[in-house]
C-alpha cells in the first residue's frame, strides 16, 4: 500500500492525512496535589505520532508494546 494513501480509500492509515508511517515515544506528566507541588510524575502514557504530518494521540502506558499501539492509531 503506498504510503500517500487516503483513509477514505481503505479505513487505514493516520485519521488525519491517511499516511501509514508512525513514531512511538513515551511521555511522562505529574498528576494533581502533592505530586504536583514536588514534580513527581505520576502518569504514563505512549505517542503514537503519525511520521507525515505529526498528528499524535496519547494512550495510557499499560504495559502495551509499541507495534500494537501503532494498529489501533492506524486501524
Amino acid at each position: 500500500m503506498p504510503s500517500n494513501t487516503s483513509p477514505r480509500d481503505d479505513d487505514r492509515g493516520c485519521p488525519k492525512c491517511g499516511h501509514t508511517g508512525t513514531d512511538v515515544g513515551n511521555i511522562s506528566t505529574t498528576g494533581g496535589g502533592l505530586s504536583k507541588m514536588f514534580d513527581i510524575q505520576t502518569n504514563q502514557f505512549q505517542v503514537v505520532t503519525c511520521t507525515n504530518c505529526g498528528y499524535s494521540e496519547l494512550y495510557r502506558d499499560t504495559g502495551s508494546a509499541g507495534s500494537d499501539l501503532a494498529d489501533i492509531f492506524l486501524g
